[in-house]
């Protein structure tokens, strides 16, 4: 098929079958409405068209995937391109068990199944290798014991990517296996932690007995560090393509439009602030498609870093840049004064971007270390058992 019989596919496809969704109340629980609006785009296979064909997958190249996706986004249709996008289907389905594709697949393509990433811990945030959350081995299944912290969507979510030590006398980075668990049971208690913002979207989540089966462990024992390296690579790809710019996505986010509209654009030092961040977006909007077709070749690369960390400087300097525009309006808030809340929410918010993912100071290490070539950091307890290694 040539891209153009694609495009004409595909528009006439949708058509026929998009009329729209209701608006979201909820950005953590999908409505009947949209799984199954979901269903019909898997089933014509949009939704991961790089995937196998056995795999709901059309075997296409990312030069035609892309031509779905320019359509999908054409008339604001979701769904399309989720090999793109969603974590726990290309994880599963790079590593998973024949299994776990079976059992889930479907279900993260669709939403019906909700998922959240189980993987910073008190004591090991941004070392993940030092995790201390242990599985061990029962028969055909694991038990898992354990804490997690800083864990989105945890309340809503029916399984989660968990990264548990499985070996604590290999070095850290090799004790560790990766597995998909399911969230409700008993022994898995979930605690919201309220946020800057006033917003409850991270967890604390305490695990006490807790058992995933065999078959949902992925990539092997002891393998978990390759999985979850994979698995935050494409969460960083998705950091560094989106950013949460305000609570209500207002007309704020048009920066020409809202510096216009307050009489600064002609302002010299708004104007050159204004273009720095317009090229920020230029510039990792090109990184990100750089990294990702780099990663559709099948080849691992930290450029996607590059872009979460670029991510975090846009909205920060957003940020400053729609605080700077508005002036002293910027000190209230309410709804009363609907820019200003926006603006102020985007300033408190734009730090969860610096620390989701992957620090900006881990980023900066990832860059330096495997895009520069610097040293790395002396690890004293790298190739150490793990249970000799100091512990806070």
């Amino acid at each position: 098929m040539t891209a153009d019989e694609l495009r004409t596919e595909v528009r006439d496809w949708l058509a026929e079958h998009w009329t729209g969704l209701p608006k979201a109340t909820d950005p953590w629980v999908s409505s009947p409405e949209r799984i199954a609006w979901l269903e019909k785009v898997l089933d014509a296979g949009y939704a991961v068209p790089t995937y196998p064909a056995r795999w709901f997958g059309r075997e296409y190249p990312n030069e035609l995937a892309a031509v779905i996706e320019q359509e999908f986004k054409a008339v604001k249709a979701p769904g399309a391109r989720q090999d793109k996008y969603s974590i726990p289907a290309n994880t599963a389905l790079k590593f998973g068990t024949e299994t776990l594709k079976s059992d889930l697949l479907r279900d993260f393509l669709t939403e019906r199944v909700r998922t959240c990433l189980l993987y910073s811990e008190p004591g090991a945030g941004s070392d993940l290798a030092a995790v201390r959350t242990t599985a061990v081995r029962d028969g055909d299944r694991w038990v898992v014991n354990g804490q997690k912290v800083w864990t989105s969507g945890a309340k809503t979510s029916e399984y989660a990517l968990l990264i548990a030590r499985t070996d604590w006398d290999a070095p850290k980075h090799k004790g560790l296996s990766f597995f998909v668990i399911p969230m409700r049971q008993p022994g898995i208690e979930v605690r919201p932690l309220v946020q800057i913002t006033g917003e409850s979207h991270f967890n604390e989540v305490v695990i006490t007995d807790a058992t995933v089966p065999d078959a949902y462990l992925l990539g092997g024992e002891g393998n978990g560090w390759r999985v979850l390296q994979t698995a935050l690579a494409y969460e960083r790809s998705i950091m560094g393509d989106t950013g949460r710019a305000s609570r209500n996505r207002t007309r704020a986010d048009d920066l020409i439009g809202l510096a216009r509209e307050h009489g600064r654009l002609d302002d010299p030092v708004v104007r050159r602030e204004l273009a720095d961040v317009l090229a920020l977006r230029e510039l990792n909007a090109l990184n990100n498609a750089r990294a990702k077709a780099a990663a559709a070749q099948g080849t691992s690369t930290p450029i996607m870093s590059l872009g979460k960390l670029a991510m975090s400087r846009i909205l920060h300097s957003e940020a400053r840049l729609k605080t700077e525009i508005i002036g002293a309006e910027a000190l209230l808030a309410g709804a009363d004064h609907p820019e200003a809340d926006d603006i102020n929410f985007l300033t408190l918010n734009a730090f969860f971007t610096s620390i989701g993912g992957g620090t900006d100071q881990i980023q900066r290490n990832i860059i330096g270390e495997r895009v520069l070539g610097l040293p790395k950091e002396p690890e004293v307890d790298r190739d150490i058992p793990f249970r000799q290694a100091r512990r806070s």
